[in-house]
């Protein structure tokens, strides 16, 4: 081996020891799993609190606007955050990391990379999920449109979750990236402990199919494929919580009773999938319900689903999606503390009694001088002294538990 190589060698090694002495949940195997209802890391149950950032290997994959991903971080860990969800998918439109079916950029894929590091860098365990069911970022809008293009003929984007060809460029993607190793610390994904889940779809429906089938079989599938290649990690579904109609009655806990093709329950009854999430979202769900009908809610939509993860799926779950948007009638910011703090509540006095929630991950943490992303649901830590305090305290009250 030549001196140059040598040298590589020796400065990756440097860079991995020192991702690993500021990453301790990471050693040994390292790999997060299950043990009931609750996540182990090496040996101890791991708890959690985070936030969302989907725009992180956008950013990331511009030299000019990558320290965005550092600083947000920075401040993440800074106030004890120790998980992140993020798109590992960017399907075909601006800026892709699939440019079409099998071909990527690999400029974006660079952009995965640092993401990965400098979470590992931080202490922060990362969800990556592998496409989206909206057309942001190409989602299986694109699929089915890609398919058309090889000469399917495809009614709807549905037709994502049945079609042959539409599901073969879909495991495809999924190989690409659990297979990728990574330019940064050389390690492939899937092989790497900073990863603490994939996720298979960002919220998936299928309404042409109410009675669940469709997904259901999807599902079963995807989670077998991704589990064939990479038994490291843990695997998610992405699910808002929507139930369907394997249980009787429990589609009434939806809002407006409302069916979408998941189903809560049978969806993550699936072997292969490791742990549940739920989003909540009641401004939009319930637009015309009052602030104190749509309250109530998302208690109840806590609660119910707390408990049939405790005692139906016997599995732990994540709120992997909750926010407050600074365009919802009256807002304020005392509102937005008073939302966050209600619902770190529930998932504390879960987790402090045994129960299976074991964390939260609001929507969505920004860095400064993010403005032309905003949707509404953003949080930019050191302008808004008051919601990184309920934050950070709640990663102190997680990380205090046994």
């Amino acid at each position: 081996m030549c001196l140059k190589f040598v040298g590589l060698a020796l400065v990756a090694l440097l860079i991995w020891a020192n991702c690993e002495a500021a990453f301790p949940g990471v050693g040994g195997s390292g790999f997060v799993g299950t043990n009931g209802i609750h996540f182990v890391a090496n040996g101890k149950p791991l708890y959690l609190n985070g936030f969302n950032a989907y725009w992180m290997m956008y950013l990331a994959s511009y030299p000019s606007t990558r320290d965005k991903v550092a600083s947000a971080f920075r401040e993440a860990a800074k106030n004890g955050m120790n998980i992140a969800r993020t798109w590992s998918f960017s399907d075909g439109v601006d800026r892709p990391l699939q440019t079409s079916p099998g071909v990527y950029n690999e400029d974006m894929f660079k952009g995965l990379d640092y993401v990965i590091s400098e979470a590992r860098r931080n202490g922060v365990y990362l969800i990556l999920s592998l496409v989206n069911n909206w057309n942001a970022f190409g989602g299986r809008n694109q699929y089915v449109q890609w398919a058309r293009n090889s000469g399917q003929s495809l009614n709807n984007d549905d037709e994502f979750f049945t079609n042959s060809i539409t599901k073969s460029y879909y495991k495809n993607h999924i190989k690409a990236v659990l297979t990728r190793k990574n330019t940064i610390t050389g390690v492939a994904y899937k092989d790497d402990p900073t990863i603490f889940a994939w996720e298979l779809m960002n919220e998936p429906q299928c309404q042409s199919d109410p009675s669940g089938k469709s997904l259901q079989d999807w599902v079963r599938e995807m989670a077998a494929y991704v589990k064939s290649i990479d038994s490291n990690h843990m695997l998610e579904v992405g699910l808002e919580g929507f139930y369907g109609q394997s249980v009787q009655g429990k589609q009434q806990n939806n809002p407006g009773g409302l069916l979408v093709g998941t189903d809560f329950i049978s969806n993550n009854q699936v072997p292969q999938v490791d742990f549940a999430t739920i989003h909540i979202y009641p401004e939009s769900w319930l637009p015309s319900a009052s602030e104190g009908e749509q309250a109530a809610f998302v208690d109840k939509w806590v609660q119910v689903h707390i408990q049939d993860s405790n005692t139906i799926l016997k599995k732990p779950i994540i709120l992997s999606e909750f926010g407050k948007s600074s365009n919802s009638s009256g807002y304020n910011l005392e509102k937005r503390d008073s939302y966050f703090g209600r619902l770190y509540d529930a998932i504390y006095t879960s987790a402090s009694n045994g129960g299976s929630c074991a964390g939260g991950i609001f929507w969505q943490l920004f860095a400064q001088g993010m403005d032309t992303f905003s949707d509404g649901y953003e949080v930019i830590l050191e302008q808004n002294p008051s919601t990184a305090s309920i934050i950070a305290g709640q990663s102190r009250k997680m990380s205090s538990l046994p």
